[in-house]
């Protein structure tokens, strides 16, 4: 009998071996899933006490100058977000920390939870911006004022106030708003201004009456902004940068400053303790204080804060007065607010 030889030629054991090999990948393919796993994106977690329209284009801006990253951008009240961080520390969720008061910035310095920004150039800020500590930077200076929508006023048949006791007149009873200085520091620097200049018993008793005539408090800094614009109110007190925009949009407002100053306050930005080791968020830490901030200024009116940078002025006052905000420190504030009855 004879035995059918099984030799192969060198084509046909080039195709046995790529079927071999075929079928190694596919049997691979299937352990892992079908699919090649792809990277996992890196996310930055950034809270911010700003309005909604500068957060919506602070995550655009992000978006499009880090396509690779994801970005959670929330926006939390000033109060409430200091009082996460000052629970949380270290161990939080957040990575940045976008547009909160100086007041609740320094104790979360003293508190050691924030990161010592030692690469930062603090010679570009104006010097009144400049904290003692150097582990948050300004974000912002925010100016208040009393504004006024007069075609509320106009069809009411009353007349703009000229000072402060003015805006305890009954015929204002229900027109006039203002942020809950508990939950707001946009509304907490009208009364820390005017306790420094009047005293705080006088001051306490001024807001007392001046309840009479506000029809709520606002949860929020830009609320009373927000009720002059939909003709919720005739008069209230806000961030001047707020108003200067709703006249470039057209609305019928008005800012008025008393003899006694405007009231001011600063916001900082930094990041939390620790999550600098990511150089991912030293490098958007990095953005937004540079160029992003830089942009921001160019299209929203307020305050300047770096050195030789235009701030857009668009129906935005100059060399406004400032007010007394002399010991404006978060324990002045917690014994203030804490003969506050209002809410």
């Amino acid at each position: 009998m004879r035995i059918k030889s099984t030799k192969m030629n060198g084509s046909e054991i080039m195709k046995k071996a790529l079927i071999i090999m075929l079928s190694v990948l596919m049997t691979l393919v299937m352990f892992t899933g079908c699919t090649p796993k792809e990277k996992e994106r890196e996310t930055i977690v950034i809270y911010s006490a700003a309005n909604t329209k500068r957060l919506e284009n602070m995550q655009t801006m992000l978006s499009e100058k880090f396509p690779d990253y994801d970005f959670v951008v929330e926006y939390l009240g000033t109060s409430k977000l200091a009082a996460k961080l000052m629970a949380e520390g270290t161990d939080t969720d957040i990575d940045i920390i976008h547009d909160l008061s100086f007041t609740n910035m320094n104790k979360l310095s003293e508190m050691g939870y924030l990161t010592k920004l030692d690469w930062v150039d603090y010679s570009r800020y104006y010097e009144d911006g400049n904290p003692a500590s150097k582990d948050y930077v300004i974000e912002c200076k925010v100016c208040g004022a009393v504004a006024v929508n007069t075609k509320v006023l106009e069809e009411k048949g009353l007349p703009e106030p000229t000072c402060w006791e003015d805006l305890l007149k009954p015929e204002y009873k229900g027109l006039v708003s203002m942020s809950d200085p508990k939950s707001s520091s946009a509304g907490y620097m009208f009364v820390k201004m005017l306790a420094n200049t009047w005293g705080e018993e006088k001051c306490l008793e001024y807001f007392d009456k001046l309840m009479d005539n506000v029809a709520q408090l606002q949860s929020g800094g830009n609320g009373p902004a927000n009720a002059l614009v939909s003709e919720e109110a005739a008069i209230a007190l806000v961030m001047a940068s707020n108003v200067s925009e709703a006249i470039t949009a057209g609305d019928p407002l008005k800012l008025l400053f008393f003899d006694e100053g405007a009231p001011v306050a600063y916001y900082g930005q930094t990041i939390v303790k620790g999550k600098d080791s990511r150089p991912i968020v030293k490098e958007v830490f990095d953005y937004l204080i540079y160029d992003f901030r830089i942009k921001e200024m160019e299209i929203y009116p307020g305050e300047p804060v770096i050195v030789g940078v235009k701030q857009n002025i668009e129906n935005y006052p100059d060399d406004i007065k400032l007010g007394d905000m002399s010991n404006d420190t978060l324990e002045a504030k917690e014994a203030l607010l804490a003969k506050w009855t209002h809410s």
